[in-house]
């Protein structure tokens, strides 16, 4: 069995969101912009946490609970969707998988998909 390859970009994704991806809990990340990536990227967890108390409510958690400001995971992405009634795009995870360490870039991340340097 050949191990798959380290993932080349990354996401920048709010807390508790990153967590609720994990979980498998959301499945979709909405934005404004349409990708074509599909392939396994890391998540970063932003660090700016979400100010949206049924996204905590939902985590069974509070702001500072879950770890920001590091690469914590990866998912795959698998599609993206335009959603007209709500007037942006879903990208469609699959596969999220916690890293047994957080890792730190050297350079600095990015709002959406970003090249992380080790």
């Amino acid at each position: 069995m050949s191990m798959s390859p380290r993932p080349v970009r990354a996401i920048s994704i709010r807390q508790p969101y990153v967590e609720l991806i994990l979980r498998r809990l959301k499945t979709n990340e909405y934005r404004s912009r349409p990708t074509k990536i599909r392939e396994r990227v890391y998540i970063y967890a932003s660090l700016k946490a979400a100010n949206n108390q049924r996204a905590w409510r939902k985590a069974k958690a509070e702001p500072g609970d879950f770890r920001t400001g590091a690469i914590v995971a990866s998912v795959e992405i698998a599609g993206c969707v335009w959603l007209k009634r709500q007037k942006e795009y879903a990208y469609r995870l699959l596969k999220p998988k916690r890293l047994p360490r957080p890792l730190h870039a050297k350079n600095q991340p990015q709002p959406c998909f970003w090249r992380p340097k080790f």
